[in-house]
């Protein structure tokens, strides 16, 4: 069973080592000048000489042609690669033998329902999470120093838009790709079983695992630990952003100095606690050098921060890629069940 199994993954399993090593070959080429760029930049005494705002801004200056795109086009791999697995890996897998009727002739050599799909997932849904994996590591490997270089790239939202924390990379980087690509195969298995037509099983694969992808970093990632909040007082110095509306309504937003931490929210709070909103002070509705500034600053204002910390990276690629590998399991085993149990003829 095994051996047919094989038989009938191989050409997929083949175009995904093509494709593999391909991503491998680039980046192992172009991996020592990254290595290179980075050692030369500075980027590794910056903090002790305070300096890593300019120092960084001139290492990315340097990234340019080759190392951009392949940053860009393997944090895309990465994201798109699950769902297509789903997809093409997936959704296809029994559905295609109960539309060719290929199952019945497998049964009557004496392989029973659960032989017959428990080789399946466990083959091709160890080749997904390897394929996600490698591709991932190879990828953290090549990609270090732009993440050592963008923890230490701060904005008024207290770290680069790419740190590795925010949702942008935290999908793409670390363990998360072997949850998400095993999710995706056994949500595509599932699809088939139940929708019985392969064309409309990858529809509803890609649509629920879309779906599944815009909700976990926007509803779900935020609380699986529970943020910090910090509550500072205002520094005018660091004001950065100032909003009037009909001349009595106000919105005043500060830099937040968090390196690495993905920023929930940041917002103002006046003395007794409550948001801020104005009125604005007569110094801002005709704004003239810092004395809209140093108004605003006494006001006493505090600034109320929520975020999850750089040092919480880890924790939450575990706590995310054991839920999705949960999931995985529980659909896994639906589908075991419901071969099982449903008369398929």
């Amino acid at each position: 069973m095994i051996w047919l199994s094989w038989r009938q993954f191989r050409a997929q399993a083949y175009a995904a080592l093509a494709i593999l090593a391909v991503i491998g070959i680039a980046l192992t080429i172009t991996g020592p000048h990254l290595n290179s760029l980075y050692d030369s930049s500075g980027i590794p005494a910056c903090q002790a000489n305070n300096d890593c705002g300019t120092v960084v801004s001139g290492f990315f200056n340097e990234l340019k042609g080759i190392d951009a795109i392949l940053y860009f086009v393997g944090l895309g791999v990465l994201y798109v690669g699950p769902g297509l697995i789903g997809v093409f890996w997936g959704a296809p897998l029994v559905t295609r033998e109960l539309e060719a009727g290929t199952f019945r002739m497998t049964w009557n050599q004496s392989v029973t329902r659960t032989r017959w799909i428990a080789v399946k997932l466990g083959l091709v849904g160890l080749a997904s999470m390897a394929a996600a994996g490698l591709l991932s590591l190879m990828m953290s490997w090549w990609a270090g120093p732009i993440d050592q270089a963008n923890a230490l790239n701060s904005t008024r939202n207290g770290s680069s838009s790419l740190v590795r924390l925010t949702p942008l990379l935290f999908g793409a980087s670390g363990i998360t790709p072997v949850g998400y690509a095993a999710f995706a195969f056994a949500l595509g298995v599932t699809a088939g079983v139940l929708i019985r037509r392969t064309l409309p099983a990858m529809a509803v694969t890609l649509a629920i695992f879309a779906a599944v992808q815009v909700l976990m970093p926007n509803v779900v990632r935020p609380h699986l630990i529970a943020p910090l909040t910090s509550i500072t007082a205002l520094n005018p110095a660091g004001i950065d952003q100032i909003s009037i509306f009909n001349n009595n309504h106000m919105t005043v937003g500060a830099a937040v100095n968090i390196p690495g931490a993905w920023i929930l929210s940041n917002a103002d709070i006046d003395a007794a606690g409550h948001p801020f909103t104005g009125p604005p002070p007569k110094a801002c509705l005709t704004p003239t050098g810092n004395a809209c500034n140093a108004s605003i600053g006494r006001l006493h204002l505090r600034q109320v921060v929520t975020y999850q910390p750089a040092s919480r990276y880890w924790p939450l690629q575990w706590y995310e890629t054991a839920i999705f590998l949960a999931a995985a399991l529980l659909l896994a085993g639906f589908c075991v069940w419901w071969i099982r149990r449903r008369r398929l003829s």
